[in-house]
């Protein structure tokens, strides 16, 4: 019963700090600039660059995982970019690349990567 009761409670606490599913989503290249250029002033400021950071870091770990090193078209440089360099990088790519803004956010952020940081063999 005790288990049942902090459980409960646990949930209700957890419902409270729920974000709405349409402000964190990064399903375009647009939305994720959105999260990705989110100002300082904005009181989810925090939370929007911390999900952007998310996403850039996942991405390429997913990739890294999952893709051979020689069929790997973008490698990061040693020393890495810190994840607000290449958040910051993304944001002004795509600005100047408006064409690829309802692409898919992944793609599109891996266009730029291929761009920002390619392979050298």
């Amino acid at each position: 019963m005790r288990i049942a009761v902090l459980a409960a409670g646990a949930l209700l606490s957890a419902s409270a700090y729920a974000v709405p599913p349409d402000i964190y989503k990064a399903h375009t290249a647009a939305e994720l600039v959105r999260l990705c250029s989110t100002p300082a002033s904005d009181p989810d400021a925090a939370t929007a660059i911390a999900f952007c950071h998310g996403v850039l870091a996942g991405a390429y770990g997913f990739y890294v995982s999952a893709t051979p090193v020689a069929e790997r078209f973008v490698c990061a440089p040693d020393p890495a970019p810190k994840r607000s360099e290449v958040a910051n990088g993304f944001v002004a790519w795509a600005k100047k690349n408006p064409q690829y803004m309802n692409d898919g956010a992944i793609d599109t952020l891996f266009r730029y990567a291929a761009e920002a940081y390619p392979c050298r063999r």
